[in-house]
């Protein structure tokens, strides 16, 4: 008879595959999509996509960006939100990108910075989730002063803290998590946000996993494997130990 233990862990087996069960977006426009090192975006999805134009209140070049239009409408309410209640102001450093203005960003992290740091940060062009225009970087500004270097943004680490609280209810996520650079493949960025609609924001919020892992997927040694095959290998193995 199965010990009281070896009954625990498949209890929490069910658990598991009911709370990172893969998700597919109901909507006509899959605002789950999946783009990463190993995931390219579709050669059909900008035809499927309202991107619209906008500013930020910050540049003086009146300079205009590119984001999905509900994105947008949910990252101004955020925005705001955070200035009235937290004293805190956010704008965007950069959101749609084409693989050509991606391919230019990769060449100059490398020049300035090296490939190991851009492989880190910077996606390879087709493969940025910036491709999208779901995803958001932000900038800070602080006393006056714009704050857009990435190390420099890591190191405010309360003001962050206080953002991130606040995503999910405008339906973001932060996209790259600490801890999880072995799934995302890539480095935790506090500053990069995806949107994915509040109740997934929500869900994926709770159960503090990443895309891939909502979706069912991770990345390991180079194949993406189902969470839910993970943790029943997991448990048939302590199983057998029993």
């Amino acid at each position: 008879m199965p010990s009281l233990f070896s009954l625990i862990l498949v209890f929490n087996y069910f658990i598991l595959i009911t709370s990172i069960e893969p998700r597919q977006s109901n909507e006509s426009f899959d605002y789950l999509i999946l783009v990463n090192k190993e995931y390219k975006l579709p050669d059909d999805y900008i035809s499927k996509v309202n991107l619209i134009n906008v500013t930020n209140n910050i540049t003086t070049d009146n300079r205009t960006f590119q984001i999905e239009k509900t994105t947008f409408e949910y990252f101004v309410q955020l925005r705001e939100e955070l200035l009235e209640e937290d004293d805190i102001r956010i704008e965007i450093d950069s959101v749609y990108r084409s693989v050509q203005r991606q391919q230019e960003i990769w060449d100059e992290f490398v020049r300035e910075k090296g490939e190991e740091y851009a492989k880190k940060y910077v996606a390879k062009p087709g493969y940025s989730e910036h491709h999208t225009g779901l995803a958001v970087d932000i900038c800070l500004v602080v006393n006056g002063t714009v704050i857009d270097d990435n190390d420099e943004m890591i190191a405010q680490k309360e003001i962050f803290e206080k953002i991130h609280k606040k995503l999910q209810d405008y339906g973001f996520i932060l996209r790259f998590l600490k801890g999880k650079e072995h799934i995302t493949g890539y480095s935790y960025e506090p500053w990069h946000f995806r949107f994915v609609q509040i109740d997934d924001a929500k869900n994926i919020t709770k159960q503090g996993v990443t895309l891939e892992e909502y979706l069912g997927k991770w990345h390991n040694k180079g194949k993406y494997l189902n969470i839910n095959i993970i943790g029943l290998s997991l448990v048939i193995t302590c199983l057998l130990l029993i």
